[in-house]
């Protein structure tokens, strides 16, 4: 996948939200940390969907209620950017249920400066492996 030289890329997973930036040409990406937003879950209704019975032995559902907030608070943040156009072109990577759960939360002006999504969890590794694998997508 090509990252658009100075986008912002976006790291999220349940627990973690990095905003970093390209500062490499587009097909060598180099990423740097532009900020790790300390984001305060508030949207407790956005697991509201996932509240089934869960077997012994399974996480708990207010684990997953704590992970589609906080995936809901990422979106939030983004699109707080995007409407004040501090974000021109976005790479959103998250894992597959966070970013199932962002896009629900994703404002049109925001998804108009989506370059790109991977749904892949990288947000423990380095800049430089996270824009390999972003690269190779």
């Amino acid at each position: 996948m090509k990252i658009p030289h100075k986008a912002h890329v976006a790291l999220v997973d349940g627990e973690r939200f990095i905003v970093m930036r390209n500062t490499g040409p587009i097909f060598e990406p180099r990423l740097e940390l532009v900020a790790e937003p300390d984001l305060i879950p508030t949207n407790y209704s956005a697991g509201v969907r996932h509240q089934d019975k869960v077997p012994e032995g399974f996480p708990t559902v207010s684990s997953d209620l704590d992970e589609f907030a906080h995936a809901a608070a990422a979106a939030e943040w983004l699109n707080g950017r995007a409407l004040a156009g501090e974000i021109d072109q976005l790479v959103v990577v998250a894992d597959p249920r966070t970013l199932g759960e962002m896009r629900r939360h994703f404002h049109k002006e925001l998804q108009a400066r989506i370059a790109g999504e991977l749904d892949k969890n990288v947000t423990w590794t380095t800049p430089e492996a996270i824009a390999q694998v972003i690269a190779a997508a």
